[in-house]
């Protein structure tokens, strides 16, 4: 009546088949894994590549390239930044080549932004060109590309050279803090006064 066998068999039987996940659409391959992070206390001096996620809280003074790229309030990045997704909350001083940047309220960013999609927030400090492009990760790095040659006159005066006849800067007149300029865009926050 009761044998080993037969309890073996409806065992088996019992298991439910486990099925791989079917992978959703717009979505990349492959698992989905934790980001790298660059802790507050790491200053790293070279290139990061990777093909998933980087968080950076520290310093790192060399070109970051990623997928998705995270820059923390303290983090400081010197170089170029290359990623599908940027997110910047804190410095960088450098190119930067990315389908969608964010610019948030809390970074402050010296250097050319070439994208497919930019958000700036109020109060982000920015300050170089930037330019739509249908690949900007594809493209060549050359951020003289992104710079246009000053134009001759009174406004291609140095920016080190004191001049009697130079108009007084923008934020004493009470003007916007945004600037727009030759299909670029300069964002300064207001002097303190």
């Amino acid at each position: 009546m009761f044998s080993r066998s037969k309890d073996r068999d409806t065992d088996k039987a019992a298991a439910p088949a486990v099925a791989a996940p079917a992978p959703m659409p717009g979505k990349r391959p492959g698992p989905r894994t934790a980001p790298s992070i660059i802790s507050n206390d790491l200053v790293v001096h070279g290139n990061l590549t990777a093909t998933g996620d980087i968080q950076v809280d520290g310093t790192v003074e060399g070109d970051i390239r990623s997928q998705s790229l995270t820059i923390g309030e303290k983090a400081s990045i010197t170089g170029e930044i290359v990623a599908e997704d940027i997110v910047i909350r804190g410095r960088v001083v450098g190119t930067i080549r990315g389908r969608r940047v964010q610019l948030s309220s809390t970074c402050h960013v010296e250097g050319d932004i070439l994208h497919e999609a930019l958000a700036v927030e109020t109060g982000a400090f920015f300050e170089g060109n930037c330019r739509h492009s249908d690949d900007p990760i594809g493209q060549a790095s050359s951020g003289a590309s992104l710079r246009q040659a000053p134009r001759p006159g009174p406004a291609a005066n140095n920016a080190g050279t004191a001049d009697a006849t130079r108009p007084a800067p923008r934020a004493a007149l009470g003007e916007s803090p945004v600037v727009v300029n030759d299909g670029g865009v300069v964002v300064k926050r207001p002097a303190a006064q």
